[in-house]
Order: C-alpha cells, then sequence, then structure tokens
C-alpha cells in the first residue's frame, strides 16, 4: 500500500511522518518533489544548492520511483507529499494508485506560522488551491480519500489514527503514537534548517498554533486560502 499524504506548509506533516515511520512494516519519504519544485521555481529557499544536488529533480524520474516497488521489503510505502511543490495539476493520474490523505489547518495558524521564516506572496504558496485539485481529480475518478483537519486531529491523535487506519483497512499500531527525539534517518537534508521543533519532540503535541492576529496583514490571501479550505473542510464534516 502507497499512501500520499498532501500537505500545505507549517503543518503536522512532519510529525505524522514520525508517526508512520515508527511502524516495523512502513518505510516513508519526506517531500520528494522538493528538489523539483526549487529548480524549477528558482525560489530561493534556505539549502536550495545542497537540495538540488543531492535529490532527484527531473519529474518523470521522481514519479517513477514514486509508482515502483515499495522499498526494503516493506509492506506500506509513506509519502509525505507538500502540495505546493505541485507544479502541475493537470495530469494527475499517476496517484490514481494512492492511498491519498489530504491535510489541512485552518488558514490563521499557517500563515501566523509561514510568515516567521517566509515571504509570502501568494495563496499558491500555502498549497490549498493544488489540495483541491487533487480532491478534484479524485472525484472525477471516482477514488476515496481521506481528509484530517490539523486542530481537530490533535485534539486526540490516538482515536484519529485509529479512524485513518480503518480507512485504510489496515491496524492501527500504538507505535505511532510516539517517536525517539533528534534527527531521523528518513528526514531530507532540509530537516537542519526547518525540523528543530519535530527533533525535541517525543509525540504529537496538543498545543494549538499561534492565534495572533498577524495573519490580517495578508487579508487578500487569507480570505483566497479560507475559501479552498472550507470547501474542504467541509467535505470532510
Amino acid at each position: 500500500m502507497k499512501i500520499a499524504c498532501w500537505s500545505g506548509p507549517r503543518n503536522i506533516s512532519t510529525a505524522l511522518m514520525r508517526s508512520w515511520s515508527s511502524r516495523n512494516d512502513t518505510f516513508v519519504s519526506d517531500e520528494p518533489l522538493y528538489a523539483h519544485y526549487l529548480k524549477e521555481t528558482g525560489f530561493n529557499h534556505p539549502m536550495r544548492k545542497k537540495i538540488i544536488n543531492n535529490y532527484p529533480t527531473n519529474f518523470n524520474d521522481i514519479i517513477n520511483t514514486l509508482t515502483s516497488k515499495i522499498p526494503n521489503n516493506k509492506k506500506i510505502w509513506y509519502q509525505k507529499h507538500m502540495a505546493h511543490h505541485l507544479l502541475d495539476v493537470e495530469d494527475l493520474s499517476w496517484i490514481k494508485n494512492f492511498k491519498n490523505c489530504i491535510l489541512i489547518r485552518h488558514p490563521k495558524f499557517v500563515i501566523n506560522s509561514y510568515i516567521k521564516k517566509n515571504v509570502l506572496k501568494n495563496v499558491l504558496d500555502l498549497g490549498y488551491p493544488q489540495q483541491l485539485s487533487i480532491i478534484n481529480f479524485l472525484q472525477r475518478e471516482a477514488i476515496q480519500f481521506y481528509i484530517i483537519d490539523t486542530d481537530y486531529f490533535l485534539k486526540n491523535p490516538k482515536k484519529n489514527l485509529l479512524d485513518w487506519c480503518d480507512f485504510l483497512k489496515i491496524n492501527f499500531d500504538q507505535k505511532m503514537l510516539s517517536w525517539p527525539k533528534g534527527p531521523h534517518k528518513y528526514d531530507g537534508i532540509w530537516g537542519e534548517h526547518w525540523y528543530g521543533n519535530i527533533n525535541n519532540s517525543q509525540n504529537f503535541s496538543k498545543k494549538i498554533g499561534d492565534s495572533s492576529n498577524k495573519y490580517q496583514d495578508f487579508k487578500l490571501i487569507y480570505n483566497e486560502a479560507m475559501y479552498f479550505y472550507r470547501k474542504i473542510y467541509n467535505m470532510k464534516f
């Protein structure tokens, strides 16, 4: 089984990757489209050159790998994807054989966190439009998908992981609720810059995001993000 979890930035995507990597039957991949995204967009992210030099950048080669045999004789391949790394949402046929999950969070928390380390220029930077494109494709193909809202998930991680595993028709593993501190072998090298908080964690934090009013400085982008967020959120409940 291959699971593609499509997240926006500043979410719990890395914590979920930690959770799935705790299972003995699961191989995980960390943002396999990131180097391609950086090369094609020219965005000057931290460690840009190092990332491009150390990871595949050819889209077709990456997709061929992601759709190939599960590595290391594992039963499950959990792929942590950033939805905004999808530069082409016109052809998503390669995700048809995945169990696709859409990971969302309220734009207020996402924007407040995003602007601490990034320059926010467009709603596309937050991944919401791309997530809806994925959903629209899956609906046209009559393929089931799963939606997780971060703030709802963190209220009861165990129950929500149980529900997710039930959807996937696999057994829940208690190991998914905790992980060792520090960097993990599956982490992308960008973890040096971005994974400070998660490296100090051992389980899901119940701490809510930054609820300040800083997001109001990006009112147009916030309103656009809310449009997509509500559409996706309402499909879950």
